[in-house]
């Protein structure tokens, strides 16, 4: 295993690996440690309790984040006739049937979002291979896949966003940049735990977020109190005072 460079030691050593954090403090020190010259992505691990093997203990859904991404979201759909205009009027990016599937079957998957309507499934689902891996897969469960493409397409623009457990039960989310006012922050990271907690699968067992760590894309991170799943953003006052 490689080391770090200094600055990132430096950086690790000003948090605190012995205690957890509360939301907001979490969110000022990731901004505080930021070290890129670009603007970074601020990402959440949360480790579920969840046993994925077990087809009742899955965790998928989307979420619309109340302050977005902070970047230019690209989006490809699988249509044609007047639904491929729909999607285009919409502002999608990249619009196509067989012509399109081809190009991701040759390997092109530079877009962040994949959504089709239901008679491209067909299509679609040979693209398997390629869409699974990255998550770019359109499922009618999240919302990709769908007649009202026009719609679908307008929240991803805005912000929505998957997420679901990995193989380790982790859910992994983007939910902001280091740019971003501290609130806004704080309120996608709230926006966020609330859905997962109105998302818990029934079947689930013992402690259900065992761990949730806050980094930028280039800075250390920073373990936030998984117990904060209320009022996350009264706490935002007394931290800013």
């Amino acid at each position: 295993m490689g080391k770090h460079s200094k600055s990132y030691s430096d950086v690790k050593s000003q948090v605190d690996r012995s205690r957890d954090y509360s939301p907001a403090e979490a969110v000022a020190l990731v901004q505080q440690l930021k070290r890129a010259k670009f603007d970074e992505s601020v990402e959440i691990h949360v480790r579920t309790g969840l046993n994925v093997r077990h087809a009742d203990e899955q965790l998928r859904g989307t979420i619309a984040l109340p302050h977005g991404l902070g970047k230019e979201v690209t989006i490809a759909v699988f249509a044609q006739g007047p639904k491929a205009a729909e999607a285009e009027a919409a502002g999608a990016d990249i619009v196509g049937a067989d012509d399109l599937a081809k190009r991701v079957e040759e390997g092109f998957t530079d877009f962040d979002v994949a959504i089709a309507t239901p008679d491209m499934m067909p299509l679609v689902g040979r693209l398997g291979r390629v869409l699974g891996p990255s998550g770019k897969m359109p499922n009618p469960k999240v919302g990709t896949v769908t007649m009202d493409v026009a719609k679908a397409v307008e929240e991803a623009k805005a912000g929505k966003v998957e997420y679901r457990t990995d193989r380790t039960a982790i859910v992994h989310l983007v939910i902001g940049k280091t740019s971003f006012p501290a609130e806004h922050l704080l309120e996608n990271y709230a926006a966020v735990i609330d859905e997962l907690v109105r998302a818990k699968p029934s079947a689930a067992k013992g402690k259900y977020l065992k761990t949730i760590t806050m980094a930028s894309t280039m800075g250390p991170g920073v373990k936030v109190d998984a117990t904060r799943t209320r009022d996350i953003l009264g706490e935002a006052a007394p931290t800013a005072a």
